[in-house]
């Protein structure tokens, strides 16, 4: 046999070997078995009945979010920093989600200031990040009743005008397609974070 017909037969053997031990190091390495950045909690709670206005201008309640995970953001349209960032984020881990093929949660954003988030606002805004997201909005006594079941923070600042601003929590929560409080991510977020914890917690259902 010629030795360079030889040498090629081993190294495609090489190959093969080098192949063959890569996939099984792979298959038996250890797989995250619980999330690693999320909090989930113990007693899963239901949401309070409240009544919102959806982005479309529909009046819905806590049943607005069954049948979906959701990951749930309070913040506001005017906000400068904060909401269109983690907005950016939640949505990037969605593109990476759906690149993967997995399931994708939902992303609904619910306004702490209603006085200037109307419907139609609040759905084009919601719309800048990506399609199928939820945005709800108010009576500011039925937000309240919601911020509160989940331990939301926010309040109005004082200025002159419409040029308040809101501060408020920066918090993600996970709402379950039951429509109970699943779990929490707390900032800063990042969109590994997402991406690496919700298929886990999405599979437990």
């Amino acid at each position: 046999m010629p030795i360079k017909t030889l040498l090629v037969g081993v190294a495609l053997l090489i190959t093969l070997i080098a192949g063959i031990l890569t996939f099984m190091l792979v298959e038996q390495a250890p797989r995250a078995t619980a999330p690693q950045t999320a909090m989930l909690f113990a007693d899963q709670s239901e949401l309070p009945e409240f009544e919102l206005l959806d982005h479309d201008g529909n009046e819905v309640g806590k049943e607005v979010f069954k049948g979906h995970w959701n990951l749930v953001f309070f913040g506001f349209t005017h906000c400068p920093d904060i909401c269109p960032m983690t907005l950016t984020v939640l949505a990037d881990a969605q593109r990476q989600l759906r690149e993967r093929g997995l399931a994708l949660p939902r992303i609904v954003l619910v306004s702490v200031d209603p006085e200037r988030d109307t419907p139609d606002k609040l759905g084009q805004y919601i719309d800048y990040f990506g399609e199928g997201n939820l945005g709800l909005t108010g009576d500011l006594g039925q937000i309240r009743k919601l911020t509160t079941a989940l331990g939301i923070f926010f309040e109005k600042t004082p200025s002159d005008g419409d040029n308040y601003s809101v501060d408020h929590s920066a918090v993600v929560m996970i709402i379950d397609p039951d429509g109970r409080q699943h779990g929490i991510f707390s900032s800063p977020h990042v969109a590994g974070n997402f991406v690496n914890d919700l298929p886990i917690i999405m599979a437990r259902q």
